[in-house]
């Protein structure tokens, strides 16, 4: 699946402006996540179309964002240190779907859990954990909608490395162009990734993702 991309003026069209939502680009049945990483690791995941290689560690969190524009925010237009190279991995929605549903949330929600142990043991005891941050314009600005993030350790990190890849592209000089535009205030026309609301398919994890 290529990347769609659409002119950031038009990107917000029909977009929720308020609550939870995960947005990607979705194909029939696979949809894109986010990866930010050095030359060394990028350069190996595009090569052998998985992750691996003596520079990548699967003893550490690894965390996937399905929106473009949060990896922008936390990459900085690939100008962050160990954030130059930015990679659109493709992964199928079934596989997806097994990443949400293992999720535990990263902080308390008393809403959720009678109790901060047995949140925590859940924690403890968990291979993903989700994140909900604010969600950001191309220049940084936080909006009321918010994004999610996903961190990835144990066995699924290694599932979704080395298994659930469909593809890996690199993206960085899209990134970098994009960027100068964003630097430059040029944002008539600024281009970014094309997105809607991902439908998640499991109801106990719409439920406990909290989605609006």
């Amino acid at each position: 699946m290529d990347l769609e991309q659409i002119r950031y003026i038009d990107y917000e069209t029909g977009l929720p402006q308020h609550g939870n939502h995960i947005l990607a680009q979705q194909g029939t049945d696979s949809l894109f996540v986010y990866q930010a990483y050095n030359a060394k690791i990028a350069a190996y995941a595009v090569a052998h179309q998985r992750f691996g290689g003596t520079h990548y560690s699967f003893n550490r969190m690894s965390w996937i964002k399905p929106n473009f524009l949060w990896m922008m925010y936390r990459c900085g237009w690939a100008s962050k240190e160990n954030q130059e190279r930015v990679l659109a991995i493709e992964i199928r929605q079934v596989d997806f779907e097994r990443i949400l549903e293992a999720a535990v949330h990263s902080s308390f929600k008393p809403d959720l859990y009678q109790t901060r142990e047995s949140w925590q043991k859940d924690l403890q005891n968990s291979e993903v954990r989700i994140q909900w941050d604010p969600d950001h314009t191309p220049t940084g600005g936080k909006l009321e909608r918010r994004a999610i993030q996903l961190g990835l350790k144990g066995q699924i990190l290694r599932s979704f490395a080395t298994e659930w890849v469909l593809s890996i592209q690199d993206i960085t000089p899209f990134v970098l162009a994009q960027g100068e535009r964003v630097q430059a205030r040029q944002m008539e026309t600024l281009q970014v990734v094309k997105e809607t609301v991902y439908q998640v398919q499991s109801d106990s994890a719409r439920q406990y993702l909290q989605l609006d």
